[in-house]
């Protein structure tokens, strides 16, 4: 069995420094963690790409969209994508999961820790607060979608999380 990077090791450190559970996949440079955020569960996967020294970490939160609801649900996608600055979401139709992925290419081998952390936490904040809007598109009646701006409904503040106490100052 091929060691592991040490890359990966290096996210596995900043796992460890702020005490989060994650587990190394074995054979592959990836970890394994789950984290329970405001709105829903992220699972969440870091891996790294040894020969771009890059990292890529996805949240995942399952979400099954009906036919019905699917052309309202990708506008959704779409919109919130163009309001986003750093990664994207997706919808992985093969296993009905809504997928937030972001990446980035270090100039060394072992990654910084504030880029990482980082990473980590917009892919779970990002992932839970895109919930609450697919929800809403979710639980419309199909009758009552072509009456449904997803323009407005992203402008719904009430449904974004609030910042954890103490990270107000950071930013």
């Amino acid at each position: 069995m091929k060691p592991h990077s040490r890359q990966i090791l290096s996210v596995q450190d900043v796992y460890g420094e702020h005490g989060w559970h994650g587990e190394l996949i074995e054979g592959a440079d990836v970890i394994r963690s789950v984290f329970e955020a405001h709105h829903t569960q992220v699972e969440v996967y870091s891996q790294a790409y040894v020969p771009l020294n890059a990292l890529a970490i996805s949240g995942e939160t399952p979400s099954q969209i009906p036919e019905s609801h699917f052309s309202v649900a990708m506008e959704l996608f779409m919109r919130a994508n163009k309001q986003l600055n750093l990664g994207n979401l997706e919808y992985d139709i093969d296993r009905q999961k809504v997928v937030f992925r972001i990446s980035n290419a270090f100039d060394r081998e072992v990654y910084d820790k504030d880029i990482v952390s980082s990473m980590v936490h917009t892919a779970i904040a990002e992932s839970d607060r895109f919930v609450p809007y697919l929800m809403t598109v979710l639980q419309t009646r199909a009758e009552l979608l072509p009456d449904l701006s997803v323009e407005r409904l992203l402008m719904r503040e009430d449904f974004i999380p609030p910042v954890p106490e103490g990270e107000e100052e950071e930013l």
